[in-house]
């Protein structure tokens, strides 16, 4: 039996994640696609002791393989619902299937929740989002009041564009959806965080638990970890590995690291020793 991760890390009660003005403990984020089983799915939720869930809301509705029974599978009191609008090609799609998300959380007891994933991906075949539909669709949600959570490309220009559109967090990519590549963006991203008031997700690309923890330590928000998980050989074990990590990564830094340097540095001193 896997154990449930539990964040310790002192820094999360004083600096938790804030999103849309609620709060959130854990700062890993897993979707709901791709596992073996609802079964593997419920466990690897609880083994990761994430508080915000994903769900594609064209594929709830449609009852697509591997989603029915979803929505009875989780604990909707105890999990925050992304609807999430995977499959939308142009910023239409993606505002309609928004607001179908948004009755999908209140069918799920969660009346007051806005949020959702903003996806717009006309690119089937490598699946990267359009930056035009996204701003388009984000302008137009935020105006309905939605609580907007961009997916885009590690684009510092258009995350400050889509945080002044009033967005509530910028999810850039690590990497292309389900691929494994880690973080392969590394020096945009890193200005992402550094220009951003609103909260960063890195989002889509990470494979394991380090480079999670390296997502944290350049100073992301949180992250959102799905396929990793899900088609892990063991995906709550793979669950816990990432909660570990992203709690790892997040301590680390707030620790602040030692400076990097052209050549070694004794970690004794020198006054003292024998024979001096």
């Amino acid at each position: 039996m896997v154990t449930p991760v539990r964040p310790s890390d002192p820094h999360t009660d004083r600096d938790p994640l804030v999103i849309g003005g609620r709060r959130f403990r854990s700062r890993l984020m897993t979707g709901t696609g791709k596992y073996p089983s609802l079964q593997a799915m419920q466990a690897s939720l609880a083994a990761s002791a994430c508080e915000i869930v994903t769900v594609a809301v064209r594929r709830v509705q449609s009852q697509a393989a591997g989603h029915e029974g979803l929505m009875d599978a989780i604990d909707w009191t105890r999990i925050w619902m992304l609807p999430n609008t995977a499959g939308c090609a142009t910023a239409e799609e993606a505002i309609r299937v928004a607001r179908l998300g948004r009755e999908l959380a209140k069918l799920a007891g969660q009346e007051d929740n806005t949020f959702v994933k903003l996806e717009v991906i006309p690119d089937t075949k490598h699946l990267l989002p359009d930056p035009f539909g996204t701003l388009e669709a984000a302008e137009q949600l935020v105006k309905e009041g939605f609580t907007v959570l961009p997916y885009i490309n590690a684009d510092p220009l258009l995350a400050k564009r889509l945080e002044e559109a009033g967005c509530a967090t910028v999810m850039p990519l690590g990497s292309p959806i389900g691929s494994g590549q880690g973080i392969r963006n590394a020096a945009n991203i890193a200005l992402i965080i550094e220009n951003a008031t609103v909260p960063v997700v890195v989002d889509a690309g990470i494979g394991v638990p380090s480079e999670a923890a390296q997502a944290m330590e350049m100073g992301a928000d949180a992250l959102l970890i799905n396929s990793a998980i899900a088609l892990a050989g063991d995906p709550p074990a793979m669950a816990r590995a990432m909660a570990l990590a992203a709690e790892a990564g997040r301590t680390a830094f707030h620790a602040g690291r030692l400076p990097v340097r052209g050549q070694a540095s004794a970690s004794s001193p020198s006054a003292g020793r024998v024979g001096s």
